[in-house]
């Protein structure tokens, strides 16, 4: 088994192991310069049994969307879960279609009507699903077979990307509707897209693949051994942020940023052994990056990072809890707020999923 197909397996089994616990009240962040956000809340959306959260995606403050799997040990019952927050509470939205979702991995939007999900099918083909506030529908697109895996997934106006591996390549879906056509990319995996940019590794070095005409053709990185990266953020074609990690041997991992100027890809250094899953973007060259810090377990963990420098951003720990780990995050548009998902793990082992939400200071937020 290689490096990358271990990582893979590690990092399913951090994002789905989780059970029910109460919410916990809300955390407080350690004393840091007033330009810096402030953890507001931590709360939870309520899954069943054995459940976690791995992605979410705010269309605006009433519209967020999240995605994750529930009973992951119950060979019958395991699925995945789609959830909407319309503003003051979340609800489950319908998946309609009799196979049912493994694990939903991730989410993009084209709309407020034109929302995406993308995980495993029980089926044993990729799941994708396309649906709004109403209810989800399966997608079966020509061209995907069994054994392929899906990861990441964009979505425009017209037109949707979804990335992932097929054995030892990385594998690009792209279409809509009833036209879908299956691009293989060179030796590796591909974990997230966005905005014409495609993440992953190939077992040995990070990999970013950038649409170029109708293909999809490698770039040119900084050589970093075991490196690889899990999210990307683009602003415009002149700004974008990737995030990872870099293998060094079992337990040993240092986060990976690359930034990109339009010319080249370059790596900002952060300090630290943290682990690096998400990342998100103000649209104005602010991000924000969701992880985990084994340093400091109990504490959820981001990074802001803005002018080519980032900024550890840490909630306070709370009794019970003995890890965070944050898998994803998401920007509301206008407010200055970010939300970050994952799960928790309290001291007696049992595990929950979790919302964290923070802002600048002065502004108060309930999820």
């Amino acid at each position: 088994m290689t490096r990358r197909f271990r990582r893979r397996a590690l990092s399913s089994l951090l994002v789905t192991l989780v059970a029910w616990c109460q919410v916990a009240p809300a955390a407080h962040a350690d004393p840091r310069p007033r330009s810096i956000e402030a953890w507001q809340q931590s709360t939870s959306v309520r899954l069943q049994a054995d459940a976690s959260l791995s992605d979410v995606l705010a269309l605006s403050a009433s519209d967020v969307w999240a995605v994750g799997q529930q009973e992951i040990w119950d060979v019958w019952k395991n699925r995945g879960t789609i959830r909407h927050w319309n503003g003051s509470g979340w609800s489950e939205v319908p998946v309609r279609d009799n196979t049912a979702a493994g694990n939903l991995r991730g989410l993009a939007a084209a709309s407020p009507s034109q929302v995406w999900a993308v995980g495993d099918g029980h089926d044993g083909l990729p799941y994708l699903a396309h649906g709004d506030q109403s209810g989800f529908d399966r997608v079966r697109p020509q061209g995907l077979r069994a054994g392929d895996w899906l990861g990441g997934i964009d979505a425009k106006p017209g037109r949707v990307v979804a990335v992932g591996s097929r054995e030892r390549n990385g594998l690009i879906l792209t279409g809509e509707g009833s036209h879908w056509t299956v691009q293989e990319t060179r030796k590796g995996a591909l974990y997230a897209v966005d905005g014409g940019f495609a993440v992953g590794d190939t077992g040995a070095q990070p990999l970013v693949v950038h649409q170029s005409g109708g293909s999809w053709k490698a770039m040119e990185l900084p050589s970093i051994r075991g490196g690889y990266l899990r999210d990307v953020q683009v602003d415009n074609s002149k700004r974008a942020i990737a995030v990872g990690g870099v293998y060094h041997g079992p337990g040993d991992i240092s986060p990976l940023v690359l930034v990109w100027n339009g010319k080249r890809w370059r790596e900002v250094r952060v300090p630290g052994e943290a682990r690096l899953y998400g990342v998100t973007g103000d649209g104005k060259g602010r991000f924000w990056i969701t992880g985990y810090d084994p340093s400091r377990p109990a504490e959820p963990y981001l990074l802001r990072c803005e002018k080519n420098a980032c900024a550890a951003i840490r909630g306070g720990a709370q009794d019970g809890r003995r890890s965070v780990r944050l898998q994803a995050v998401t920007y509301f548009p206008g407010k200055g707020t970010v939300w970050a998902v994952g799960h928790v793990v309290s001291d007696d082992d049992r595990y929950t999923d979790v919302v964290e939400s923070f802002a600048p200071k002065n502004v108060i937020t309930k999820s």
